[in-house]
């Protein structure tokens, strides 16, 4: 019987070899070396992680805060190499839980799945 570790590495090794894989670390590196887009997806991301940070601890967010997010939101959207790049991760981000949800399909034969709970 094969290693679960084993596979499990082996699973790395064709993610990062993947044509959307090696499309966001190339997109990562042209924006690392456009100060610009860099400096705007750094704030924008600031951004998002403060939101995210008040929503988890409860704290409401403001209306004025919502539409700063919304208009940074646009901003960055409109900044060609920045938008390839959410475009990028959203692919690779719809693969892991294709994974995730194919590797945890055992588990939902013994429990379950969540939308049966």
């Amino acid at each position: 019987m094969s290693n679960v570790y084993d596979k499990a590495h082996e699973l790395k090794s064709t993610l990062a070899e993947s044509e959307e894989f090696t499309s966001l670390k190339s997109l990562h590196e042209q924006i690392a070396a456009d100060d610009i887009a860099k400096r705007m997806l750094d704030n924008f991301r600031k951004l998002q992680l403060e939101l995210q940070q008040k929503q988890m601890q409860g704290v409401q967010i403001t209306e004025e805060e919502a539409q700063q997010a919304q208009q940074q939101f646009e901003l960055v959207q409109q900044h060609e190499l920045i938008s390839k790049l959410m475009e990028a991760e959203q692919r690779l981000s719809v693969i892991i839980g294709d994974v995730n949800k194919i590797i945890t399909e055992p588990l939902e034969e013994i429990y379950g799945s969540p939308e049966q709970q």
